[in-house]
């Protein structure tokens, strides 16, 4: 995967042990994360959307749009993350097309599952009036 090529030789990396959250939904956020070590949730609102694994980016949304933190990702087991601040990502974004391409992808499927979600849960026999 490009994004594990990119970083896994990064000599600087925030680590988190079991448990402790990287960011909660509503925090501002300038930098996203790419997990480089162990695994992690994220959640919505106590749901849980996805399971990251080494290699797998988080909190691009807030550095794309400048928008509050839109999920919690929590540790599931002790974790290393690089930390690529907006400077960083728009570096990226310039020099390594393949890095645009990589985060366009990890955004379509997020919003294909959002959007399957959203169907479950109007075809479930619960939500029907």
């Amino acid at each position: 995967m490009i994004f594990f090529d990119l970083f896994r030789h990064d000599p600087e990396f925030l680590k988190l042990n079991s448990g402790e959250v990287l960011f909660h939904k509503g925090d501002v956020g300038d930098s996203m994360f790419v997990l480089i070590e162990g695994t992690a949730e994220i959640t919505i609102d106590g749901l849980s959307f996805e399971h990251l694994e080494h290699g797998s980016f988080v909190g691009e949304m807030a550095v794309i749009d400048g928008s509050p933190r839109y999920a919690t990702v929590t540790a599931q087991s002790n974790c290393k993350f690089v930390v690529v601040d907006k400077k960083r990502f728009h570096f990226l974004i310039d020099e390594t097309p393949g890095f645009a391409i990589e985060v366009m992808k990890v955004m379509s499927s997020r919003l294909k599952k959002a959007d399957q979600r959203v169907i479950d849960s109007l075809r479930s026999p619960s939500s029907i009036s």
